[in-house]
């Protein structure tokens, strides 16, 4: 089983020939409302790449409202277990504001709703469920405090943890030991590290930020790095993984969909360089496409 506990939004998107200027309007194309958030991303993607026997549950919360129902229906389109999904009366569900430019760029405004509710409460509630996991994965969306509880928790009880440091955020130094697979993007290891993001332009630069986080206790980072691929530094050795050349389209959950299948194959017991490979694969589909959850390719559009 692989457990996803995090954030689940209704994502606003609006498509824009470029981004505005400050104090700027200007006149936007189609709009449309789509399942997202990272923590709901990360389950679809691992829901769809995963092979047929491996299950995929979410523990999170939804508000009381329209989309809140619709956000519960799509997580269970994709088979995923919504058992520990809470609903939280008086409080809407959490919404993203994404405007999409004709590059395929993103800019996004959160508004937390209900994903501010997740308490280290829910997290005691789905002991059980978290412990017949063999990995575990998360976000930043959510309250530092239930974060880290959760670390904790399916640290000590053996489960594969990884973390998605998204959006970036300062964590306390002694819980990167615990996680088993940290997977930022080049931003959200500079500000990890405590270094400059815009000092990150080649793998020399990447390899010093990525010693610093390993020196913090870190033994995986994997870090993503867009058309630019990933570089990973693993117990058995660093290696940067080339990107396949695709036409980007839309990168919202790009990096959502490489970490489903990434961890998709980790849960199949594949090796670490066939789950970079596999998430690459899905990842290039993504950017192809509109939207977070529908862009998420199936394991069978993703060739091995």
């Amino acid at each position: 089983m692989i457990v996803i506990i995090g954030s689940i939004n209704m994502d606003l998107v609006l498509r824009v020939p470029r981004m505005p200027l400050p104090g700027e309007t200007i006149t936007g194309g189609q709009f449309r409302t789509i399942p997202g958030g990272k923590g709901a991303n990360q389950a679809v993607a691992c829901a769809r790449l995963s092979a047929d026997d491996v299950k995929v549950a979410m523990v999170a919360c939804l508000g009381d409202d329209a989309f809140g129902t619709e956000l519960r229906a799509a997580l269970r389109k994709d088979g995923i277990d919504d058992s520990h999904v809470a609903t939280i009366a008086g409080t809407a569900s959490g919404i993203a504001s994404i405007l999409v430019d004709d590059n395929g760029q993103n800019s996004i405004v959160l508004a937390s709703g209900a994903n501010a509710e997740l308490s280290p409460a829910h997290i005691d509630a789905a002991r059980d469920m978290i412990g017949q996991a063999r990995i575990v994965v998360l976000q930043l969306e959510s309250p530092l405090p239930t974060v880290i509880h959760a670390i904790k928790l399916a640290h000590a009880l053996g489960k594969t943890v990884v973390l998605n440091p998204a959006p970036a955020q300062t964590l306390p130094t002694e819980l990167l030991g615990q996680i088993d697979y940290l997977v930022p993007n080049e931003i959200e290891a500079a500000m990890l590290a405590g270094m400059p993001a815009s000092g990150i332009e080649n793998d020399e630069q990447i390899a010093a930020v990525i010693s610093k986080l390993r020196a913090a206790g870190s033994t995986n980072v994997l870090v993503t790095l867009g058309e630019k691929g990933v570089y990973a530094a693993l117990e058995s050795g660093s290696e940067h993984f080339s990107a396949q050349a695709v036409k980007a389209v839309d990168t919202t959950a790009a990096g959502d969909t490489f970490i489903g299948g990434f961890v998709a194959a980790l849960a199949e017991g594949r090796s670490e360089a066939d789950a970079i490979a596999l998430g690459q694969r899905a990842a290039a589909i993504s950017v192809a496409r509109v939207g977070a959850q529908t862009s998420i390719p199936s394991r069978r559009e993703v060739a091995d």
